[in-house]
């Protein structure tokens, strides 16, 4: 990885410790949000040239606690800015300081900035955007894209949910930014444990060179979930959770070629498959099927589980698979869970059964790329070429990674 690249994965990795530190300090979102960036700037300038710090996310915190510390004297007209040197040309040092600051505390910050940022007086959807945005630096796009809503009508989201909580800043109502006790974060679980999985879902659905930067968000989502573990540890949902992301961040080495190309789950080198983590996520599966206390995490980490059982994709137990998504709909109505049930049923019926349950799925997901690759491929699979060639050609226009829309133009290749 060349030192640009590096660089970049680096402060994209430290953003959540680094963010919520600083959220910590000035309960200003702007504020901490502005100092980071600056911070930021400051790494991608003096790091080239000094070398890396031991600590890259105690570093930010230093800088960026300084930066919103000069800002916030600014404002008040209190006193003169620190020398510009004390600042940045003490690389050591600063890591040392912030370690005794920061060292007990930031790790465990950005769990608490969720609970916050999930505070019951925003709406759900406005809960979630604000902390993908804060917490995980997702882009206002890449937020949109999982919510499967627009731009503009996510940057809306965002910015009346953080108008919210400025205006409980300047004590003019709005949502309090303080960490919840134990009652208010068991109401809140729900919503954190979404977006946990979310954030892992970004990182999951990267593609080609992306894979590898955005690779940290699922390990920051599956860090964030054994936290989740701690604090509710006889919660078997929470457990399900944790297990569907590693069961399925195990196979992240077989996912893509040496080119970046797509490797489909019936055609990868399961030797490759992470088999520790299988063994966790199936333990922790195991434990919450104990609970009896079924819940949509669980049932998606039990068809994660089914796959990762299986020797070869022969072996796979659709019928089971079947099962699961059926009970899957039934609590958690969605046409994506539909979708994908019906790739099981195109295993155990054929793919005339499986379009029958796709086609009814056309209005709600007619800009949805996997609904256009699935349909045109149960096409191809019946002879119905000019169809399937339409629906390849939508996905390939709906596709968010050059991988994605590579791996659809294989099957208009096969086509002709």
């Amino acid at each position: 990885m060349d030192e640009a690249r590096w660089i970049g994965t680096t402060l994209a990795a430290a953003r959540p410790q680094a963010l919520a530190a600083l959220l910590r300090y000035f309960r200003d979102l702007d504020l901490a949000e502005e100092a980071f960036q600056e911070a930021c700037l400051r790494a991608l300038r003096t790091w080239p040239q000094n070398g890396p710090p031991r600590d890259a996310t105690a570093w930010l915190i230093f800088v960026g606690r300084n930066v919103a510390l000069d800002t916030v004297r600014r404002r008040a007209k209190l006193t003169e800015l620190p020398p510009e040197e004390a600042l940045s040309d003490t690389q050591d040092t600063e890591a040392e300081i912030a370690e005794r600051i920061d060292g007990a505390h930031y790790r465990d910050d950005v769990l608490r900035l969720l609970f916050i940022c999930c505070h019951p007086d925003l709406p759900a959807t406005q809960q979630i955007a604000l902390a993908l945005r804060i917490v995980s630096g997702l882009s206002v796009r890449q937020i949109a894209r999982a919510f499967l809503v627009s731009e503009a009508a996510m940057e809306q989201r965002i910015t009346r949910a953080k108008a919210r909580i400025a205006k409980a800043q300047s004590g003019d109502g709005g949502v309090p930014f303080e960490a919840p006790g134990a009652v208010e974060r068991a109401e809140r679980l729900g919503v954190v444990a979404a977006m946990i999985y979310l954030v892992f879902n970004e990182g999951y659905s990267a593609a080609g060179d992306a894979s590898a930067a955005r690779a940290p968000l699922c390990e920051e989502a599956i860090r964030l979930a054994r936290l989740l573990l701690r604090l509710f540890q006889a919660e078997p949902e929470i457990m399900g959770l944790t297990a569907l992301m590693l069961l399925q961040h195990a196979r992240a080495r077989a996912r893509f070629d040496k080119e970046g190309a797509v490797i489909l789950l019936d055609s990868q080198d399961r030797e490759l498959w992470n088999r520790p983590m299988i063994g966790e996520g199936l333990a922790l599966l195991d434990k919450a099927v104990r609970h009896r206390r079924p819940g949509p995490y669980q049932l998606q980490a039990a068809i994660a589980a089914l796959h990762a059982r299986a020797k070869g994709p022969e072996d796979t137990d659709w019928a089971q698979i079947d099962l699961l998504y059926g009970t899957l709909e039934f609590l958690q109505p969605s046409p994506v869970v539909t979708l994908n049930r019906a790739v099981a049923i195109s295993k155990l019926r054929g793919p005339e059964a499986a379009l029958a349950m796709v086609e009814p799925l056309g209005d709600r997901l007619t800009g949805y790329f996997h609904y256009h690759g699935v349909r045109g491929a149960l096409l191809m699979q019946l002879g119905r070429t000019s169809e399937a060639r339409d629906d390849f050609m939508t996905a390939i226009s709906l596709a968010t990674t050059a991988a994605d829309a590579a791996h659809i133009r294989t099957h208009l290749d096969g086509l002709k």
